[in-house]
């Protein structure tokens, strides 16, 4: 039978959740999306009216499908050009879904969706409905198709794998800008001493170009190393320009709740650099400039009321 239109509403209310859950599953907006659209076509195909509990029904079907995206991208992965990183969602995207608590906003920040590519797609799926939405282990164990035994075994091996990076502190908006124009400064300053001084002894800088754009896809580790590294990507040059199309407009703004530098030419967002902050200092610098992922931080970029820039790179 068609959808009615109540049946077409359920499923709209229910979508922002849904593509929240797909985005800290997969790392990537783009098959968030596809994962959501293909889960309303088998509600449409669904006899509706014999599902009890619609959101339990959907959030399994939805799941299920991003397990098996999780499982063949594995494969696609080990054939990609460079690191691969997650796509970075602006401040303000819905997709990031709700940051009431910690544990919700700790779950979509960019240094723990990285992390999150060390877990199998069982210990992702588990780590992600608990955490970040407080899925009871019942339920989860119902939509995985595994006891509640086994999810409450898994969430704490998944845990463990995450909370084995480093202890990540939070920052509000203020602070974040605050944190972004200092580090702005130092690496502009062509000296490596003032950015040595905010880093962690062991920082690491690493990017995602996708074989498109040039990035740094072997990590550098060490903060002098990380300096070195960072006062020469912020010196002008020519051939930069050249490359990104003019010379970038460099803001301090937030992605995934994260200090972020976003730089943009001509409307474009052109990289997306998040900054992992911890007690000690900025921990990693990761790098996205696979112009593929940054197509929805462009049209975010577009509407945001973001003003001046802090200045112009390169």
């Amino acid at each position: 039978m068609p959808l009615t239109a109540d049946d077409v509403d359920r499923f709209v209310a229910l979508r922002p959740r849904l593509e929240a859950i797909a985005y800290r599953l997969l790392g990537s907006a783009g098959e968030a999306e596809d994962a959501v659209q293909e889960t309303f076509l088998r509600w449409q195909a669904a006899d509706v009216d014999r599902i009890e509990v619609p959101e339990a029904w959907l959030t399994k079907v939805l799941t299920n499908l991003c397990l098996n995206q999780l499982t063949s991208a594995r494969a696609r992965r080990e054939t990609y050009v460079g690191q691969w990183l997650p796509e970075p969602l602006l401040a303000g995207d819905p997709m990031l879904g709700p940051a009431d608590t910690a544990e919700q906003r700790e779950s979509v920040s960019y240094a723990v969706l990285t992390l999150l590519e060390r877990l199998s797609p069982n210990e992702r799926a588990v780590y992600v409905l608990r955490e970040a939405f407080d899925y009871p282990h019942r339920e989860i164990a119902e939509i995985l198709d595994i006891t509640e035994a086994a999810s409450q075994q898994i969430f704490h091996r998944a845990k463990k794998h995450v909370a084995d990076g480093k202890a990540r502190t939070e920052i509000g908006e203020a602070a974040a800008r605050r944190i972004v124009e200092e580090f702005l400064a130092a690496a502009t300053s062509g000296q490596t001493e003032p950015l040595v001084r905010l880093l962690t002894a062991d920082a690491i800088a690493i990017g995602d170009g996708g074989g498109k754009v040039p990035a740094r896809a072997k990590a550098f580790e060490g903060a002098v190393a990380v300096a070195k590294f960072l006062r020469g990507l912020f010196k002008p040059g020519e051939v930069k320009r050249a490359l990104v199309g003019g010379a970038p407009e460099v803001y301090a703004w937030t992605a995934n709740g994260d200090p972020a530098v976003v730089a943009v030419v001509g409307g474009r967002v052109i990289g997306v650099m998040c900054l992992e902050v911890t007690a000690e200092g900025i921990a990693a610098f990761r790098s996205q400039v696979n112009p593929d992922k940054l197509e929805r931080a462009t049209a975010r970029w577009a509407a945001a009321n973001h003003g001046e820039p802090l200045f112009n790179a390169f």
